[in-house]
């Protein structure tokens, strides 16, 4: 699975950001997906992640109310809909796929997944 993020950019404080993460091949469906993000000198941190159908989400505590994560199978597509942002949110945004599996709950852990993609710039001014 190669996997390609978009969406990333400037926006000030309270604003609002869509990140896409599209994936190839036609398997996108097994997978479940994460959004990570990693800041200079610090672990990547997971932000949110969601099961391969959607029916399940895990939010990071410093995200939760603000971001959503959501997929469309149909596109081979995971999002991230960001909304007050803050300049804490300033950072690399990386979308991961993990192997579903027998799995029904969205994976959480940066080691289990598989496929990363490049990662897309988040700048929230103040």
């Amino acid at each position: 699975v190669q996997l390609q993020a978009s969406g990333g950019g400037l926006v000030q404080a309270g604003g609002f950001l869509r990140l896409s993460c599209a994936a190839s091949g036609r398997t996108f469906s097994r997978y479940h997906m994460g959004w990570f993000r990693q800041a200079p000198g610090k672990e990547r941190e997971i932000v949110a992640s969601i099961t391969w159908s959607g029916d399940k989400a895990y939010y990071a505590d410093s995200v939760k109310g603000r971001f959503t994560i959501s997929r469309d199978n149909a596109k081979n597509t995971v999002y991230l809909q960001m909304k007050s942002l803050k300049p804490e949110d300033t950072t690399i945004y990386y979308c991961a796929a993990d192997l579903a599996g027998a799995s029904t709950r969205p994976t959480t852990d940066r080691k289990q997944y598989d496929y990363w993609g490049q990662g897309t710039l988040v700048t929230v001014s103040s």
